[in-house]
């Protein structure tokens, strides 16, 4: 199967660029002009949240958009954080289900095949909330968000991070399993996997890190990836957050190990993906990101 590049729009409308995000119809000219095969769209405004398309017509227009640049639109991360799925609070448990439907139906309506999520909550715990429940709650929702998606069509993907409560290799291995879904599949963003693994970036103790880092951490996750995220890592954190997505070459991932170990875990979408998230000069070195995933393809496509 020939591999085909997309790269995350939120690279141009968060952290440096959230005062002045560059428009969605610039970067889909943009991503067409430099080759790219697909995009994946960011559920915010101003880019593509179901408020900014609030109608089918709308979405049908989005859609049109796309298409006259030759992109598919291969994933979604939907805006869920106004409702915490390991809130104490069960009205809020529910406006997050209520909301990931909404994303969902917008899903559907532009087409859009996966769709992202996360634990919402920063690292250690929600605040007032033990270990158990928050560890439960996420399950349910997660299990229950998966069971939507299959409903209509679609794979859900959890992208673990520093930036959000469990994020410890062994329990990004451990929610996959006590997810138990067959729409459920887990986000291996590169440079993430390399913080969790490695670095043990914003863990609670006893920290935990994998001798063979995010080579490790790949063949953990064997049968179990449903989407990639591909950019170097700088061994730092954005803001004290969350990995900093440092550009290709500027950081310490040796892809040529790790895009290997990747494949023999059973990635075997045609989709691989950049993601420059705050990086403060992400419209400039989009060209460059492209060519070097280009050149991974040639080797390892």
């Amino acid at each position: 199967m020939a591999k085909k590049v997309a790269i995350g729009t939120w690279a141009y409308m968060f952290g440096p660029y959230e005062d002045q995000p560059v428009p969605l119809d610039e970067v889909l000219s943009k991503l067409h002009e430099l080759g790219f095969d697909g995009c994946e769209l960011a559920g915010f405004t101003p880019h593509a949240s179901p408020e900014d398309y609030p109608t089918k017509g709308d979405r049908q227009g989005l859609k049109n958009k796309l298409a006259d640049n030759e992109l598919a639109a291969i994933g979604y991360a939907c805006n869920l954080y106004d409702s915490p799925p390991a809130s104490d609070d069960p009205a809020v448990r529910q406006q997050w289900v209520d909301a990931f439907k909404e994303n969902v139906e917008f899903c559907v309506d532009v087409g859009i095949p996966t769709i992202r999520l996360d634990t919402n909550s920063p690292p250690p715990l929600p605040e007032g909330v033990g270990y158990e429940d928050a560890w439960s709650r996420t399950v349910e929702a997660f299990n229950a968000g998966a069971q939507i998606a299959q409903d209509a069509g679609m794979t859900v993907v959890w992208e673990f991070e520093p930036g959000f409560m469990f994020n410890k290799p062994s329990e990004v291995v451990k929610m996959h399993e006590d997810v138990g879904h067959p729409s459920f599949r887990i986000l291996f963003d590169s440079c993430h996997a390399h913080m969790c693994a490695v670095v043990a970036a914003r863990q609670s103790e006893p920290k935990e890190t994998l001798p063979g880092g995010a080579v490790e951490f790949a063949g953990l996750l064997n049968g179990k990836i449903g989407h990639i995220h591909l950019i170097d890592s700088d061994n730092t954190l954005h803001n004290d957050d969350t990995s900093t997505h440092a550009p290709f070459g500027t950081g310490v991932i040796d892809f040529d190990e790790v895009m290997p170990a990747i494949l023999a875990a059973g990635y075997d979408s045609e989709w691989w993906s950049i993601d420059l998230c705050f990086w403060p000069e992400a419209w400039e070195v989009t060209a460059q990101s492209k060519l070097f995933v280009d050149g991974l393809i040639e080797k390892y496509g």
